[in-house]
Parts: C-alpha cells; structure tokens; sequence
C-alpha cells in the first residue's frame, strides 16, 4: 500500500485475493485490510471516498461471477466499517466480475491473482 504526498491525490495501490468460488476474507486478506482500514482511518485519508472493485476469475458463469465479486466488494467494505469504522459514503462496492482481469486467460482458468478487490481513489 502506498499514499502519495503533496499536491497528488492519495493513493491506496494493494490486491486482496480470495479462493476459487469464496467471497470469505482470507488470514492474509485481513492482513491487508488490517492495513488497508488503518490508512482509511487516517487524518490524511479522511476525506477521501473509495470505490472498492471486485473480480473473479473467467471460472463459472458471467452473471453468477458478477455476484461474487459483488459479494467479495462487500465483504471488504463490511470488514473496514465495522473494525475500523470508516463511514460507509466512503466506500463504494462495486463488483466487475470476470470483465477487468489483472491476468488474460481463457475462458474457465482459474487464475488466483485475478480472484481479488482493488481499491481505487475516488477524491474528495
């Protein structure tokens, strides 16, 4: 994770991934978050809002990875309000599915770094 200084905006660059088919947060997940939701609770990242992206990999059915990382997107959200209590008009879930994958595979390749949320500064 990194934050920049100055007149750049804030960043926050890191990847959770997560297991074929689960949108349960991992013990190196929470690591991150843990990061993550100390950053977000920060004085300097206060007045920032973030979208926070969920994908899968090509696996399954579109619509079925759709809700999955809808669902993963949500577990991260849920996980940074409720340990860290950054407000949730902070935080935008937004699932992306198989659409935006870190890794070009086929179809049906379970890819573990394209299982992942990104989160992404969206301003003040």
């Amino acid at each position: 994770m990194t934050t920049a200084h100055g007149d750049a905006m804030p960043a926050v660059n890191l990847t959770v991934n997560f297991a074929t088919g689960s949108a349960e947060l991992t013990p190196q997940a929470i690591h991150t978050l843990d990061a993550l939701g100390t950053a977000l609770s920060s004085e300097a990242l206060s007045h920032y809002r973030f979208r926070v992206e969920g994908h899968t990999d090509t696996v399954g059915k579109p619509e079925a990875n759709r809700a999955l990382s809808e669902q993963r997107a949500q577990a991260v959200v849920a996980y940074i309000e409720s340990k860290f209590g950054v407000a949730a008009a902070r935080l935008e879930p937004v699932g992306m599915g198989s659409d935006k994958p870190l890794v070009i595979t086929g179809p049906q390749v379970p890819e573990p770094r394209n299982r992942r949320v990104l989160v992404v500064n969206l301003g003040g």
